[in-house]
């Protein structure tokens, strides 16, 4: 957890650092953290226009321009050819509805998190998934 917490240092979130490290066989398979799209403006240039809409944490995700920490981790990981199969992320943050459902089209076997999120249905497309979930 201590590299996820590193990891978390280069987003460019204004209201959330997070950082994700998907991991097999005690192996770093991919890392990623919050933030805009290659070659685009970050929210520490431009602002954030969620908190300018004053958008709830957890809500409207599609009103965001970055990716989050676990999507950009899938993202590295397809873009250098590593798969992700099998193995376990660990996050700063418990997943979002969206980064869940492609961490189980990921085929993921397991999410260790530090912080809680207020995601019910997050948390039981995980568990109907079979993918096993544990806060530190």
């Amino acid at each position: 957890m201590d590299i996820v917490e590193l990891v978390s240092r280069r987003s460019t979130c204004l209201r959330r650092k997070v950082g994700a490290v998907f991991v097999r066989d005690k192996r770093i398979l991919s890392t990623g953290y919050n933030g805009a799209p290659s070659g685009l403006r970050h929210c520490l240039e431009i602002g954030c226009l969620r908190e300018k809409l004053a958008v709830p944490s957890g809500e409207r995700h599609e009103l965001c321009r970055g990716l989050h920490a676990e999507q950009n981790a899938i993202i590295q990981a397809a873009l250098h050819g590593v798969s992700i199969r099998g193995a376990t992320l660990y996050c700063t943050s418990h997943p979002c509805i969206i980064c869940s459902k492609m961490i189980i089209n990921s085929g993921i076997s397991g999410v260790v998190f530090r912080d809680g999120y207020s995601d019910g249905l997050s948390r039981e497309i995980l568990t109907e998934a079979g993918v096993f979930v544990k806060k530190l």
